[in-house]
């Protein structure tokens, strides 16, 4: 296959495993299941032990069908390296497993994934100091920073309540302190948005949710977009300094995150969702089409207290949505009129599926407060802009007619 690099986003990741020979000439690279790689001279296998040339060693740290993905991953973000792992919380746990130490601060937006919540509030009972912050203005976050402070980490579109980061001014911001810019860009992808594009030394995405798409794999990623300077990082091990500068941090992520936490991705998830990959772009134009006609139904109902949707001109961060991504994702959320029960109108929905996952090709719905946000209380809920009556959708990629039909009886019913 040609390697012309002027290929759009579709083309390059349904072509990208044929840019390297695959076995039998199959399309896909294929599922390998082996966990031990044999060489047929004992040197090349030390030389490859030591980093001095690409090789397998051993399934929890990298296979032929995780590296085909994981290249896939660089080519979505624009990146020069990705790692792959188990789930997309464990990617964002090697961000403590591998970058941080005792004493180090983490700025964190205080809008925040439920679990990436919890993972944050563990760690910070491991030494690590975290500063929660209103991350849709970069003053918060600026005023946060310490001496001590490692890294600053932000969700491009907050889930459940769609508060959008400041994301190039605290990118400025991060560029100009010398400090390392981690961005969750689960709930965009990169098809609508790389946050390359605003100085992020490393993305993280849930390969879950739209990129796998079918609900039938976990995983997830961290991108290295090339941005970071590593040799400034101060916690990076000497053995890794070894490497070239722009390598140490994945090499440490590798080292650290996969080989002794083991927190690595199978083959055959791997696979799955590297097939579902092909169609993101496709997908999520379809998506987001849904949520946009969805929101503007639900806006302009009456019974309809409160609608969060980035794509809406109502919702608070639309100029930076307008700016930034190809349009306002796939993801919203609605507050019902107090009289009406929150649990009785998703049951009255009879293709809007109550589930917990995102991104998957069906529409699923969840009453947050009372599920995937109940752990943290209602203290902490009201403090994230969480109302006690929020319903959560992930718009799937049903008729669009059939869709906002679904959601308007069960308000008439």
């Amino acid at each position: 296959m040609s390697k012309n690099e002027g290929y759009g986003f579709t083309t390059t990741i349904l072509h990208n495993d044929r840019r390297k020979p695959i076995e039998q000439g199959s399309l896909h690279k294929p599922v390998h299941t082996s966990v031990a790689f044999g060489y047929a001279d004992a040197r090349q296998l030390a030389s490859v032990f030591q980093g001095k040339e690409p090789g397998f060693r051993y399934g929890r740290q990298g296979n032929p069908t995780v590296s085909a993905l994981e290249d896939k991953i660089s080519k979505m973000e624009d990146g020069v390296a990705t790692l792959c792992f188990g789930t997309g919380m464990a990617a964002i746990g090697a961000l403590f497993q591998a970058l941080l130490k005792a004493g180090d601060q983490v700025v964190s937006s205080s809008f925040l994934f439920g679990n990436t919540n919890s993972l944050w509030q563990t760690v910070a009972g491991q030494g690590v100091d975290v500063a929660f912050v209103d991350a849709t203005e970069v003053a918060q976050v600026e005023a946060a920073l310490t001496p001590q402070t490692r890294m600053v980490f932000v969700e491009t579109i907050a889930n459940p309540r769609t508060q959008v980061a400041d994301l190039a001014r605290i990118g400025e911001l991060c560029r100009a302190r010398g400090i390392l810019y981690v961005v969750d860009n689960t709930m965009t992808t990169p098809w609508l948005f790389r946050p390359k594009a605003v100085h992020a030394g490393l993305v993280v995405n849930s390969l879950t949710k739209s990129i796998g798409g079918h609900g039938i794999a976990l995983g997830g990623a961290l991108t290295d977009t090339g941005l970071f300077d590593w040799a400034a990082y101060p916690n990076i091990a000497p053995n890794f300094r070894k490497q070239a500068p722009a390598a140490q941090g994945m090499a440490q992520l590798r080292a650290k995150a996969l080989r002794d936490f083991g927190a690595a991705l199978g083959p055959e998830a791997a696979h799955h969702i590297a097939v579902g990959a092909e169609t993101l772009a496709l997908r999520m134009e379809r998506t987001c089409a849904n949520a946009l006609a969805l929101a503007t139904m639900l806006e302009a109902d009456d019974r309809v207290a409160a609608v969060h949707y980035p794509g809406l001109a109502s919702h608070p961060q639309n100029g930076i949505v307008s700016e930034l991504f190809r349009s306002g994702g796939s993801l919203l959320s609605f507050e019902l009129r107090d009289d009406i029960d929150p649990f009785d109108y998703l049951n009255r929905l009879q293709l809007a599926i109550p589930a917990s996952n995102l991104g998957d090709n069906r529409t699923l719905v969840i009453p947050v407060a009372h599920t995937i946000f109940f752990e943290m209380g209602p203290e902490r809920r009201a403090s994230m802009g969480i109302a006690e009556g929020l319903i959560r959708v992930s718009v799937g990629i049903e008729d669009t007619d059939d869709l906002v039909g679904d959601f308007r009886q069960a308000l008439d019913a």
